[in-house]
């Protein structure tokens, strides 16, 4: 089966969960890495936001998806890493 076969036959997966799994995995390198800012998965996907942040909550409660905090040099916060399991 493959990893967009899976995705499609979770079940308890919210149709916006899947749409931005899909996207992550469609973005990540080759160790399954993204590092996407919320506002451009929303805008590339027509999605809010707050959609996104709930999807991304979703897929780390599920154990899909690791997200990492990443900082500038200053301390900064930027884009957060996500990590496809």
């Amino acid at each position: 089966m493959s990893y967009f076969d899976a995705v499609y036959m979770d079940h308890e997966l919210s149709p916006r969960a899947k749409m931005v799994c899909m996207y992550l995995r469609d973005r990540a390198n080759r160790e399954g890495e993204s590092w996407y800012a919320i506002g451009t998965i929303a805008s590339d996907l027509g999605l809010s936001r707050s959609t996104v942040k709930r999807a991304l909550g979703d897929l780390v409660r599920q154990g899909r998806v690791e997200k990492q905090p990443r900082y500038r040099k200053n301390g900064g916060c930027t884009s957060n890493l996500y990590r496809l399991l």
